[in-house]
């Protein structure tokens, strides 16, 4: 069984119900399973640093989570067009995989969650694949032959799934968006068993 790594960072829930359905869609496929993690929020040094493990949800990431997966899918909520803060703290601290190549060659997908239409979705995605390239690792976005990604009026794109906050759904994930972060899920879980344990 290999392993999918979702990590993400998430502030009000919207973010976190996204990276669940990306794991269903993980474990949908015979052969691959998700491993849910998060990352701490960041704090000024006037603040009190976040203690080494959750008082609830998914656990706190590792270098070795990342290390060791088969896959990565990575989501952040929107900060003006790129991903939150705690999660880029996170990456930045990943020099040592990257200079031992631990990551190239493994399939990657992105996600993320706006509070409006016009957040910057799209270009947090792309943001958010920029370190995952210098990790030399294998994007993996949704295509249009994806049913949803044509009926969708909220979030998801090419790019990666989405979910867009305001209207009449509020916080809840719509039917088109769970779908579209399913279908992305089941792509990376099966792209990393196509390409075989490292």
């Amino acid at each position: 069984m290999q392993y999918i790594l979702v990590l993400f960072y998430s502030r009000h829930g919207t973010t976190a119900a996204l990276a669940s359905e990306v794991c269903h869609g993980i474990d949908s496929v015979p052969g691959a399973e998700a491993r849910l993690r998060t990352v701490p929020p960041v704090a000024p040094t006037t603040q009190v640093a976040a203690p080494p493990v959750p008082p609830a949800g998914a656990p706190y990431a590792t270098l070795d989570d990342l290390r060791d997966c088969a896959g990565l899918v990575m989501g952040s909520p929107t900060r003006f067009g790129n991903m939150a803060a705690p999660l880029k703290y996170f990456l930045d601290g990943t020099s040592e995989l990257w200079l031992s190549g631990a990551l190239v060659g493994r399939p990657a997908g992105v996600f993320t969650s706006t509070q409006t239409a016009h957040g910057g979705q799209e270009t947090t995605l792309l943001t958010m694949m920029l370190p995952l390239l210098h990790h030399g690792m294998l994007l993996v976005g949704v295509p249009f032959t994806e049913p949803a990604l044509s009926h969708t009026t909220g979030g998801g794109t090419p790019y990666g799934a989405g979910h867009v906050a305001h209207g009449a759904h509020g916080g809840a994930l719509r039917e088109a968006e769970i779908a579209i972060a399913r279908a992305l899920g089941r792509r990376v879980a099966e792209t990393a068993l196509k390409l075989g344990p490292r």
